[in-house]
């Protein structure tokens, strides 16, 4: 029988097996791993939280931040958040999520706390005793008894970049978890042997559902780095043992500047599989990591609203296609066309899924509902089509968000921020090509008369109110900003008018 939430995907690893490794800790078994768990949910339904609580986790990477995943989503809803953000953003995701609680490092500074007291929301510090297995930790002496969520309860909520209204907040219910891992673990054949090296965020769903989430499904194990380092990668993959990773395309660019100089040591790890989504692997790099790994590169399209995966190449040998994203397995996929009709192969269209594995629906958003959602089919905002092998290639994008490395960020949003300086009159934010992070943020600005602001003064000004990976790479000072011709102001296409692009 296949596990239907979290709290049964966890059932599944041998109690003695590695669930979990950590540079320099013990690891952490399979039945330690439940233990702390169901501790960790009756300490905080010792604090009065039950299983429609919300819980938001602002830790580093590493596996404190994993188990506190895992203990919150199996019997509560986790909100994972950014460490990275700024105060004001969080007084902006803690006001629309309305945790009951916030978790926190031991001895964090990080903002969260001051943004939380302000909202009058309790935070709590994980404290982790010396000696340790990796993922351990405390949050309070006293316990009660608290049941593990059920099938049709919310598990995890995301928020998404709007692009015509704010953030919108997407809730992911236990079986769109249970769905998604399956069809993850299926795609790339995991098994209980396969130990997998985390290099991305897990506040992000590719480093919660296709790396940790989907390995525990098949009772196997991953290692919890504090984050991504390049330089230490290949040193790390041999220590551990690894037999395959997921990344985003600007960490295997990274990646390859060190594998070119270590081909051997590259190829002695032996992968099963090297695994990228998040944003478009240019072809280029998807060959030139087969050839050095000398392993499958497969390639998935995900997002947030589909609990990730939503296509992925096949892992049989010379099955995975270049500058395809995938073939159509679980969930079911469409190209559709404005009017909600579907068309044939070869014909580009709007991406279009159904599946167990997709959201609801939008958090407290009708309109958004109602535009996204066409008899049962969710509306991804992506162009593409699919060939006459059934492999589906994204040829545009629909929607104005922009894709940074895999960072999805909302052009309203920095708007909105940038707008609150006293000198700008007018801003309009959208996205540039880039070669290394596939768009890199612009910005076009209109001052006020008599006003006077420099590029410096203004990313000194982006600073203190965005995260780094927020903040605008290319800045234009304009008298008037280029409109379409129905007079609206249009972000696509907007680089290209003011000469960024070719």
């Amino acid at each position: 029988m296949k596990p239907s939430t979290i709290s049964e995907i966890l059932e599944v690893g041998v109690s003695d097996s590695v669930a979990l490794t950590a540079p320099n800790r013990l690891p952490l078994s399979y039945s330690e791993l439940r233990t702390h768990c169901k501790k960790v949910a009756r300490q905080l339904a010792s604090q009065g939280l039950n299983n429609k609580s919300r819980v938001a986790i602002v830790m580093p990477n590493g596996p404190e931040m994993a188990t506190a995943f895992l203990a919150v989503a199996s019997h509560m809803s986790a909100a994972p958040l950014n460490p990275s953000y700024k105060e004001s953003e969080y007084e902006f995701y803690l006001k629309d999520l309305m945790p009951a609680m916030v978790i926190v490092a031991e001895n964090s500074e990080n903002p969260v706390i001051r943004a939380a007291e302000g909202l009058s929301i309790p935070v709590v510090e994980a404290k982790v005793l010396e000696g340790s297995c990796a993922g351990i930790f405390e949050l309070f002496e006293s316990d009660e008894n608290i049941s593990p969520s059920k099938v049709d309860m919310e598990a995890l909520v995301l928020h998404t970049s709007g692009t015509t209204s704010r953030p919108k907040v997407v809730p992911l219910l236990q079986r769109n978890i249970a769905a998604s891992v399956q069809n993850i673990a299926s795609s790339i054949d995991l098994v209980s042997a396969d130990h997998c090296l985390n290099i991305m965020p897990l506040f992000h769903i590719h480093g919660l559902i296709a790396v940790l989430t989907s390995s525990l499904s098949k009772g196997a194990s991953v290692c919890c780095l504090p984050g991504f380092n390049a330089i230490s990668f290949l040193d790390m993959a041999v220590e551990e043992k690894i037999t395959w990773f997921s990344g985003v395309p600007t960490m295997h660019q990274a990646l390859l500047l060190r594998a070119r100089r270590n081909i051997q040591k590259c190829r002695d790890l032996e992968l099963r599989l090297i695994r990228s989504s998040s944003a478009s692997l240019p072809p280029a790099v998807f060959e030139e990591l087969n050839k050095i790994f000398a392993c499958p590169i497969v390639e998935a399209y995900g997002m947030t609203e589909a609990t990730h995966q939503m296509t992925s190449n096949p892992l049989g040998a010379n099955m995975q296609k270049a500058g395809f994203v995938g073939i159509i397995t679980s969930p079911a996929v469409c190209i559709m066309d404005e009017h909600g009709g579907q068309k044939r192969r070869g014909e580009e269209g709007e991406v279009c899924i159904k599946g167990d594995n997709v959201t609801p629906g939008y958090e407290n958003n009708p309109e958004a509902n109602l535009t996204s959602f066409t008899d049962g089919w969710f509306r991804t905002g992506d162009q593409g089509l699919i060939d006459d092998d059934g492999y589906l290639k994204i040829t545009g994008r629909l929607k104005e968000i922009i894709n940074r490395g895999g960072e999805k960020i909302s052009p309203l949003e920095v708007d909105n921020v940038l707008m609150d300086h006293p000198a700008i009159q007018q801003v309009v934010t959208f996205a540039v090509n880039d070669k290394m992070l596939g768009e890199e943020i612009g910005a076009a600005i209109i001052l006020h008369n008599n006003e006077e602001l420099t590029k410096k003064e203004l990313l000194e000004y982006a600073s203190e109110k965005l995260a780094k990976f927020k903040i605008p790479k290319h800045i234009c000072f304009v008298d008037e900003i280029p409109k379409g011709s129905t007079g609206k102001l249009q972000r696509i296409g907007l680089a290209k008018k003011l000469g960024l692009e070719n």
